[in-house]
């Protein structure tokens, strides 16, 4: 494939979800105009985030969102030929998830409903249960919802099938146990950036993270999108406010360049590793 353009958002979406969606309309008509190939907005753009991760309020929850319904109809048809990936609150069979979509203008391409739980937020949402990559019109991607990337595994069962590209939706908070007087010092400003070079480099693929940016209740949302590359270097980056992070990208041949000595997935030796379920 020839170099694409990518990008990340930080940004801040609150619980009014009409206002939000025209927000994201607007965000994606800007993007069309820079050329940008695939777009990746936060988590719980439409309809926001639980204001408290350890006691949320469960009876004034973000607004849920369906997939088949207008608000997600509307994105993506200002998406047309863009791949855009967007997070909202799913109402599925009765239950709530937090859950990320991956669209364009020929409709949902993947879906991915956040897996790992911090703290109370299992009061607020269930939980997925599958880590599965999909293809688009920039490549096969996989997904990730913020807490989902602390682990390993997640990122690395979406390589294994075949993800070259692992786009990371985040509402990702300040610490709320021991906040610092600055975002940038703050320890989950820190585990943030960690996560997302460690999540590329081990995998050795390119990873899109957005995050919303603000306050939400308690919680004070870190920005820092970036696009990291598959050896771990940041090729973008924004910082605690509101922007885009974008680079100009040939997928395929930085991770083919990054594999040509080493290549990690396939000298992995699973003989020896410590299974779930031998």
């Amino acid at each position: 494939m020839a170099p694409i353009r990518v990008a990340a958002l930080a940004a801040h979406f609150g619980r009014d979800v009409e206002r939000a969606v025209s927000k994201i309309v607007g965000i994606i008509e800007a993007a069309a105009r820079d050329g940008i190939d695939l777009l990746v907005l936060p988590d719980a753009s439409i309809g926001g985030y639980i204001g408290d991760l350890r006691s949320p309020d469960i009876d004034h929850l973000p607004p849920t969102v369906g997939t088949h319904g207008p608000e997600l109809t509307r994105i993506a048809e200002a998406a047309g030929s863009m791949t855009v990936c967007v997070g909202f609150t799913e109402a599925w069979e009765g239950k709530r998830y937090n859950t990320a979509v991956c669209l364009s203008g020929g409709g949902i391409l993947g879906l991915h409903r956040k897996v790992h739980q911090p703290a109370g937020e299992s009061l607020a949402y269930a939980a997925g249960d599958t880590f599965a990559a999909f293809d688009t019109p920039v490549g096969r991607i996989g997904m990730l919802i913020d807490y989902d990337k602390t682990f390993p595994e997640s990122a690395r069962t979406l390589a294994l099938d075949g993800a070259r590209i692992i786009c990371a939706l985040s509402a990702w908070p300040a610490s709320v146990t021991d906040r610092a007087s600055r975002l940038p010092n703050d320890r989950q400003s820190r585990l943030f950036d960690l996560y997302d070079a460690a999540r590329a480099a081990e995998n050795q693929v390119v990873l899109v993270s957005s995050n919303q940016t603000g306050v939400m209740g308690k919680l004070r949302f870190l920005g820092q999108a970036k696009v990291v590359g598959p050896g771990g270097e940041v090729l973008a980056k924004t910082w605690a406010k509101g922007g885009m992070a974008m680079c100009d990208i040939d997928i395929d041949a930085e991770i083919n360049r990054a594999r040509t000595v080493l290549h990690h997935l396939e000298e992995r030796r699973i003989d020896t590793y410590w299974q779930d379920n031998p």
